[in-house]
């Protein structure tokens, strides 16, 4: 016989105070209206600042180039700082020494430059109009074989001359019969000009402003000096925003991106100076007009990965017609040959461990830049894409994933 328990058990029920709490807790689990307002404020404040980012964003990306330069500057002044000399008076006579340098070399082809600027103003047009005609005359060889025509539309019924209809329709179609004939480019919406025209505009808007070139140009050039006389200073300051467990990490991040962007800017200026002066050989022994300022725009739209060499040949393929088509075809295997030189050999020897950017990556953040922020985003879109990369390598890949930078970057 089993033995009974000695006291029996029994079940109690929660006191009315601990029902009654419980209760209001499951009450109070959902939205209230100060957490409503709370996440009304948070969105709106979001909002607010996003609009602000939005409204001074042209302000920013010349803040960011004025980093950049800032660090090319802040490494100039190191070596200087070696013969004893103040960071600040080295920073200053860094920046100065350039501009003045820069100022020299413009006048001293200051003359020239002019004269085949003014040539190239008014040759250009001539030589595009060329370029059409010669590609509209071919219309119909290889390249009317893989872009045919389309087939035109069956005109529609035409009401007798005698009626009012007819009348109508033919007064409305002489002028632009007659335009047609007056004007050989009507048919052409799409010609080379209109968008050579609208890509100038693209490209070119911010400068419609001298007021605002002239501001964000003397910004960089404080900035520069600023941050390469105490970049301690602001590199300590950008550490305060971190909390002290996290500052050892942040710390050998941003010196990995102040590095790599400082050996991205020094290897373009670099590849700027020599693709300007090669393609003025270049062309000047090709005998092409205004050799010299499509140099130096081939030499500054090389700050501009991939796109900006492209964008350069189109000016001096365009002057090579005004000779002959052979002179064009000799001038675009010229920026070609260039373009082969600068990948395979130049950039290569000048960014030696430096930046390592996907090219799809690139081509993919020039285009989203480029279009969100105009030509402004175009300038700061790769080195922002590698401060970016070089973030998400450390952070993520090493800290997140566990893998080791350097046998991604090798893989």
């Amino acid at each position: 016989m089993d033995a009974q328990p000695r006291y029996p058990s029994v079940q109690t029920s929660p006191s009315p105070a601990v029902a009654h709490d419980a209760h209001r807790a499951k009450r109070e689990a959902g939205w209230r209206s100060i957490d409503i307002l709370r996440a009304a404020a948070l969105v709106m404040g979001l909002y607010l600042v996003l609009r602000l980012l939005w409204m001074v964003y042209p302000l920013l990306l010349v803040a960011f180039l004025g980093v950049l330069f800032g660090l090319a500057v802040a490494r100039g002044a190191d070596y200087l700082e070696r013969f004893r000399i103040p960071r600040g008076i080295g920073s200053t006579l860094i920046v100065l020494g350039v501009l003045g340098l820069l100022g020299g070399i413009g006048t001293w082809i200051a003359p020239t430059l002019r004269e085949q600027t003014r040539e190239l103003r008014s040759t250009l047009p001539q030589a595009i109009t060329r370029a059409e005609d010669w590609l509209n005359r071919r219309a119909g060889g290889f390249l009317g074989q893989l872009m045919p025509e389309q087939p035109a539309a069956q005109p529609a019924p035409q009401a007798p001359t005698g009626t009012p209809e007819g009348a109508n329709r033919m007064r409305a179609a002489r002028p632009d019969a007659q335009s047609q004939r007056g004007n050989p480019l009507a048919g052409l919406p799409g010609s080379l000009s209109g968008q050579l025209d609208a890509v100038g505009r693209y490209l070119f808007s911010f400068l419609s402003s001298t007021v605002a070139v002239l501001t964000g140009l003397i910004l960089i050039i404080f900035m520069s000096i600023y941050i390469g006389s105490a970049p301690k200073l602001y590199h300590s300051g950008l550490l305060h925003l971190f909390p002290h467990r996290v500052r050892p990490r942040a710390e050998e991040v941003l010196t990995a991106i102040g590095i790599t962007l400082r050996k991205w800017l020094m290897a373009q200026l670099v590849a700027m100076v020599v693709i300007g002066v090669v393609t003025t050989i270049g062309l000047k022994l090709l005998g092409v007009k205004a050799a010299l300022p499509l140099g130096i725009i081939a030499g500054l739209l090389e700050f501009i990965p991939m796109v900006g060499p492209l964008l350069s040949a189109i000016p001096g393929v365009a002057m090579g017609f005004v000779d002959s088509p052979q002179q064009a075809l000799f001038v675009a295997l010229l920026y070609t040959g260039i373009q082969f030189f600068e990948n395979h050999l130049l950039i290569p020897i000048l960014m030696k461990e430096g930046v390592d950017l996907p090219p799809a990556v690139t081509v993919i953040g020039l285009g989203i830049m480029s279009v969100v922020f105009g030509f402004l985003g175009m300038l700061v879109a790769v080195p922002l894409l590698a401060a970016i990369m070089v973030a998400i390598k450390l952070l993520y890949v090493e800290d997140v994933v566990g893998d080791d930078v350097q046998t991604v970057l090798d893989s």
